[in-house]
Order: C-alpha cells, then structure tokens, then sequence
C-alpha cells in the first residue's frame, strides 16, 4: 500500500484528505503542524507529500525543502488558499509536483495525484529512485 502524508493546520481539512485517500486506497497519515509532519516523514518515508503551503511556525515552503533534502525523489503537492499564487509559484520553481486550491475539489486532487505519480514512474524509469 502506497503512502502518503498530509499536512495542514486546520482538522476539517486533514478528515476531509483522510476520507478521499483512504477510498483511493493510500495508507494516509496526517500531521497538524510542519514540524510534526517533518518527524512523520523521516519514520515513514511516503512518496507523496501534500502540505499546506502557510502554517504556523515550520511553513509549507520549509517542509518541501527539508524533504527533499532528506529524499529528492518525493513528490510534494502543496495546498494554497485564496492569494497564495505567488506561493503557488515559488513551490512549483522548487519543484513541487502541482498546487491545489483550497477549498479542495475532488477533480483538482485526482488530477494533483496522478502528477506526483506520474513523476514519481518517471524517477523510477529514469533510475533516480
């Protein structure tokens, strides 16, 4: 079962991503925080990432970069509220696989996710991972 890790500051956000991925058949785990979702990530190892890009205190920026300091093969997707496209854009230029906008559609998440997927063959293919 593929992992994958999601990281927001807000509850009904993190249930709302915990109900659709474990349909899509992920084994989800979910941190509140960056710092948290940091240490989830170094126990775990999930290929894919999907973050709040502004959080309090560790932001959604900072947890993309120690990530894939930590592993340049995983795929992040960053979450962007309403005026977050400059953020947007800076994740993308620091590789994250895609942005989402809150709030979450399922279509936006469907498309996010084959992309991180996608990528992640093409690492694999390519003899990165």
């Amino acid at each position: 079962m593929e992992k994958i890790l999601v990281i927001d500051d807000e509850k009904a956000t993190l249930t709302m991503f915990r109900l659709f991925l474990d349909a899509y058949g992920y084994s989800v785990f979910t941190a509140e925080n960056g710092a948290e979702g940091l240490e989830i990530f170094k126990r775990e190892r999930p290929q894919i990432v999907i973050t709040d890009i502004k959080m309090p205190g560790v932001d959604g920026l900072s947890v993309m970069r120690q990530m894939k300091n930590i592993d340049p093969a995983v795929e992040v997707v960053v979450i962007t509220g309403h005026g977050d496209t400059d953020l947007a854009k800076q994740a993308m230029g620091r590789d994250a696989a895609d942005f989402i906008n809150k709030p979450i559609h399922k279509e936006a998440l469907d498309a996010a996710l084959n992309k991180a997927r996608e990528r992640l063959d093409l690492s694999k293919n390519q003899g990165k991972v």
